[in-house]
Formats: C-alpha cells, sequence, structure tokens
C-alpha cells in the first residue's frame, strides 16, 4: 500500500510531536493545595490527636497544609457526611472510627452508606477489642454466647436480656 506524500508527511510529524505532547498529559503532583482531614469527633479527643500529629507528619513530607477540621456530631455521622458531599477529589479526607460502620446499623435514615460512599485509603492504627460477660452466664466462648442467646426469649436467671 502506498501513501500519499501528504498523508505521510501528517503522520510523521504527530509522530515527532508525540514525546513533546506527553509532558502537557503528567498529572498534577498531589497535593498541590490544602487537604482537609476531617475528624469526626471533637478536639483533644484521641482521634483528634491523632489527626493532628498525622497531619503535621504529611504537612512535612509533602510541603502542603494538612487541615484537621472537626466536624462533631450524631455520634460521628455528621463529619463523615460532609466527606461523602464532598469533591471526590482526594482533597477531603475523614478519620473514621469504629463508630463509623456501627452507625450503619444503629442509624436506619442516614443520608449515605458508609460502605459504598466511602473508600477506604490507609490504617493507621488498631487496638484489641474484649467481649465481657457476667461470670455466672455459663458461655465460656462467643460461639456458646451465640448459641445460648438463640435459646432463650425474654431475661433469664442470669440477666441477659433479649
Amino acid at each position: 500500500m502506498k501513501l500519499p506524500r501528504r498523508k505521510f508527511l501528517h503522520l510523521a510529524a504527530g509522530a515527532a510531536a508525540l514525546p513533546a505532547l506527553q509532558r502537557f498529559a503528567w498529572a498534577q503532583a498531589y497535593p498541590s493545595r490544602p487537604v482537609r482531614i476531617i475528624v469526626p469527633f471533637p478536639a483533644g479527643q484521641a482521634t483528634d490527636t491523632i489527626a493532628r500529629l498525622m497531619g503535621q507528619s504529611l504537612s512535612d513530607r509533602f510541603g502542603q497544609a494538612f487541615v484537621i477540621e472537626n466536624r462533631t456530631g450524631a455520634g460521628g455521622n455528621i463529619g463523615t457526611e460532609a466527606v461523602v458531599h464532598a469533591s471526590p477529589d482526594g482533597y477531603t479526607l475523614l478519620l473514621a472510627g469504629l463508630s463509623s460502620t456501627f452507625n450503619a446499623t444503629l442509624y436506619k435514615k442516614l443520608n449515605f452508606d458508609f460502605i459504598r460512599d466511602i473508600a477506604p485509603v490507609a490504617s493507621i492504627g488498631g487496638g484489641p477489642y474484649v467481649m465481657v460477660v457476667n461470670s455466672s452466664v455459663p458461655a465460656k466462648t462467643v460461639a456458646e454466647f451465640i448459641r445460648l442467646r438463640q435459646g432463650q426469649s425474654g431475661q433469664d436467671q442470669h440477666g441477659i436480656v433479649r
């Protein structure tokens, strides 16, 4: 197949210009402006302290401000909703805790779906959780406790209420 001279020159010019155009297609460095970290709890609590230490470290590392914003109320739902409704550009982050996952079961009419609307970026901490019961309860494992609870109705002699 023979290409007309004009078409060949257009293709050659396009191929020569391609490396120059790639420079302009590079993504912006993140972050190029201040980042908000929303903490859905009051200032001074452990979550707030963690956010402030993390924000300072990220500011030092990236040379851009990471601003901590406390948006309290409704067990963390107000702050979480603020993040859900923010632009999905990575400049509004949520420091979520366990209450954020519990709230989906506690509140039936939330204006967001935590699992669908929030994407995890990093895990920054964790801790052990312990389930305790009165020593008179015959269950010694979680499985035994669940079986015990499934077989009861009302309140039993151990004070367990369904």
